[in-house]
């Protein structure tokens, strides 16, 4: 696995507990204790997002940096070789 892949993977973890939080909250929506757990979990995806979109460029459309569309000139995913 590249460091690119294992920081992916990193933010990919972290997004989807804070999402599946949110739906948890959904049908308990006095719980502290997750509501707490999902600003943990925000503070530890800031800053992996900011490292990755530093070297990788950016991760959602709204993280250009002076409309570039920097994320339009990286190869796709389909584009990439795949792992040996």
């Amino acid at each position: 696995m590249t460091d690119r892949e294992a920081l992916l993977k990193k933010i990919s973890t972290y997004q989807f507990a804070v999402l599946d939080m949110q739906i948890y909250l959904d049908t308990h929506p006095g719980d502290a204790e997750t509501l707490e757990s999902i600003g943990v979990f925000k503070r530890k995806l800031a800053p992996l997002v900011e490292q990755y979109e530093k070297k990788y460029g950016p991760l959602t459309k709204n993280a250009n940096e002076g409309n570039n569309w920097r994320w339009i000139k990286a190869p796709w995913p389909w584009e990439c070789e795949e792992d040996a």
